[in-house]
């Protein structure tokens, strides 16, 4: 706002065309709405540039998006991190791989791309379907750690166009977000795939098999009548390199994400290739949202390859819109970094309202399918889902949902049930969810008193007391309050103790309280024990989660 002030201040005193060829010096975009004013200088690859980054409102309303976070490591349905594991000798996709498929020796993770057709995918289905469960945004994978991109890539050979589905399955996702007015976030994971594919250069210890490289060094002129001849596998895994240290230790990986403690570091060639994939996806299908899978951004701080997608994605942004509509989401971020783009935790919650609008990713089974978790009925159910969205929202946070896809691109019938049950809450339910703001507190209850901290990058989802009926979440919107209680009351009545008659947190008189999709209830007292409401109706099946709609 200063800014703006100082350029009309400016236009006062400096003759129009003086100001004209200063504006034009500065790379000041104007505003496409016709107004006099100029939109913010635009962004430098800088962090100080960057912190001049303004949460755009449609994030701050939406509070809910959900993600298909789906690529070939879903074809062997058998987990995350597929691409890596099935490297690991006598890990359980090891094991499944050789059963499946055969050594990695002889069939690698080029070779399970092959297979993967995803001959089901339907994305007017699956977003209109996401729409109705209430989502305001919608997120697709665009590579992950297995270095394939899911687009028509310009910089990857490897990518779903020429190999496997054979298929832009990026556009599609994108005509459909289009069709249902979601707005369309990309998530970015490839940074990472030069460490995270060092498994591949192993061999087996023990066995028929030891001592036989498995197929993580083969190059084009291995490929001589096989089905990827004249293809490079090292363009897909980049692993002509020295090992990094501690690489026999499984776990070294997670000490490594940020670009330290003995990784082997990339090349520039390599930082270079994922820079420009990354600038060609946001060019190609102009998302609202890119979500990198990074501490901070990627490949930050051995390079400003990140930096400088951020401050791409921003001008465009401003050139389009005349003000910055795009959101960049990295994990375990810094007061400054906090400024510049938005925090996310993945599956966990702050515990706390936070000052800048922040995001949770989780999922309600494994980030890739995992056809056990289907087998064996244990997805996350909706109330839990439910109950993390209003954790989340009331403490300035949005929520963004996977949910896994099979190899063949359908969503099997369990994960429906929980996306139609979540749109049957949402219906009613929504007003204390879009658009809202945290209240004075975000909360009362015993699961307050029993949060776990973070890990990491998140990690605290589910290690808490679950909620119940004495658990209560708020929002707020213009004079409205909404109170919602995590729970059906065994006897009926719940009381909220932060709306106690004479309580620093609620200096007026309650006059109004309604029970979204029943109406007005007048059941209900206030005094210096908290607000009682007897709960109208019987229990139902959407009854964990009451809404209190308070004026």
């Amino acid at each position: 706002m200063k800014r703006r002030n100082l350029i009309k201040g400016l236009a006062t005193i400096i003759p129009a065309m003086a100001l004209s060829k200063s504006i034009a010096a500065t790379n000041y975009f104007l505003d496409p709405a016709g107004s006099k004013e100029f939109a913010k200088i635009p962004f430098s690859p800088t962090w100080e540039s960057l912190e001049k980054y303004v949460v755009p409102q449609w994030y701050k309303d939406a509070k809910f998006g959900i993600w298909a976070h789906w690529g070939p490591q879903c074809e062997p349905e058998r987990g995350d991190w597929y691409a890596r594991g099935m490297y690991e000798e006598g890990s359980d996709q090891y094991k499944y791989h050789v059963e499946k498929y055969g050594h990695p020796s002889e069939f690698g993770f080029k070779d399970v791309i092959n297979k993967w057709k995803a001959e089901k995918w339907d994305p007017d289905y699956l977003v209109g379907l996401y729409k109705k469960a209430g989502a305001q945004y919608f997120v697709a994978l665009a590579n992950h750690h297995d270095n394939m991109d899911l687009y028509d890539s310009k910089y990857q050979e490897w990518n779903s166009v020429n190999m496997g589905p054979k298929k832009d399955l990026m556009a599609g996702w994108a005509k459909a977000a289009k069709k249902y007015k979601l707005p369309l976030g990309v998530s970015v994971h490839a940074s990472h795939a030069w460490s995270w594919m060092e498994t591949a250069q192993r061999a087996d210890k023990h066995g028929p098999k030891a001592g036989i490289p498995y197929d993580g060094k083969v190059k084009a002129e291995d490929g001589k009548g096989k089905w990827w001849d004249g293809k490079d596998p090292q363009d897909l895994y980049a692993q002509n390199h020295p090992l990094s240290k501690d690489s026999e230790n499984n776990s070294a990986i997670h000490a490594q994400w940020s670009w330290e403690n003995g990784v082997a570091e990339p090349t520039k060639e390599y930082i270079e290739k994922f820079y420009n994939r990354t600038i060609d996806l946001i060019d190609k299908y102009n998302p609202e949202l890119v979500y990198f899978d990074d501490t901070v951004l990627p490949l930050w701080p051995i390079s400003d390859a990140g930096l400088r997608i951020a401050a791409h994605l921003y001008n465009k942004s401003v050139k389009k819109n005349g003000k910055v509509t795009a959101v960049v989401n990295g994990k375990i971020l810094n007061e400054q970094q906090r400024k510049c783009m938005i925090w996310d935790i993945e599956r966990g919650q702050s515990n706390k309202i936070e000052p800048y609008t922040w995001q949770t990713d989780t999922c309600i089974g494994a980030w890739h399918y995992d056809r056990r978790i289907f087998d064996n009925h244990h997805y996350k159910s909706a109330k839990t889902v439910i109950h993390t969205l209003l954790d989340v929202v009331s403490k300035n946070g949005n929520l963004l949902l996977n949910i896994p896809l099979r190899g063949d691109g359908s969503i099997d019938s369990d994960e429906l049930a929980v996306v139609e049950e979540i749109g049957e809450w949402m219906k009613i339910n929504s007003e204390a969810i879009y658009a809202t703001k945290p209240w004075k507190v975000f909360g009362e209850g015993p699961a307050i008193e029993n949060v776990a901290p973070l890990s990491g990058p998140g990690f605290n989802e589910g290690k808490g007391k679950p909620f119940d009926s004495k658990d209560v979440r708020f929002t707020a919107k213009g004079n409205d309050l909404y109170a919602t209680v995590l729970g059906w009351p065994e006897d009926g009545k719940v009381n909220i103790k932060s709306l106690a008659k004479g309580s620093s947190l609620n200096t007026k008189a309650i006059k109004k309280v309604t029970l979204l999709g029943t109406g007005t209830t007048s059941d209900f007292q206030q005094n210096a024990d908290g607000l009682t409401i007897k709960v109208p109706g019987v229990e139902s099946k959407l009854s964990y989660a009451l809404v209190f709609k308070i004026s």
